[in-house]
């Protein structure tokens, strides 16, 4: 299973390619997949991205909660999965992200890559700055209770 962690702020270069984290390649390799799967999120003004694992579940998980034929199925099949793009690594680890996943974002010269588990992001780093800062004032609410894991204590 693949998992993303930590994150990477890379040049995209004048022929629009980036450096995809050797982290998150080698994590990628391990899952028997060549490159990676990038898609709108519904939800946030950045790209996500995976292994094709990742996206197949999704798949499987969109039929078995809504069926093959619900239309809220079809929605999200159609935004996520038609949307989204397969893109191989070349031999120094780069990819090149496609003009409209870049102005989706609007990203520009530089991307973030942000590992959140299972699955990453790619963001304008002005963008993913200010989405941070959000995070870790909704996560220092939310945190106090969880329940404690791992050994005990709190989060």
């Amino acid at each position: 299973m693949a998992f993303f962690l930590s994150t990477f702020t890379n040049k995209i270069d004048k022929k629009g390619r980036v450096s995809v984290p050797s982290t998150f390649r080698t994590t990628v390799a391990a899952s028997g997949s060549a490159g990676i799967v990038l898609y709108k999120p519904m939800n946030l003004e950045c790209l996500e991205g995976a292994d094709e694992a990742f996206l197949v579940q999704l798949s499987d998980k969109l039929y078995g909660d809504f069926g093959p034929f619900s239309p809220d199925q079809m929605s999200i099949a159609t935004t996520i999965l038609g949307g989204a793009k397969q893109l191989g690594f070349d031999p120094e680890g780069r990819v090149v992200i496609p003009q409209d996943l870049c102005e989706f974002a609007g990203i520009k010269d530089k991307a973030t890559f942000v590992g959140i588990g299972r699955k990453f992001q790619i963001w304008d780093p002005d963008k993913f700055e200010m989405h941070r800062e959000e995070q870790f004032k909704i996560a220092s609410e939310k945190a106090p209770g969880m329940q404690p894991f791992g050994g005990g204590g709190q989060v």
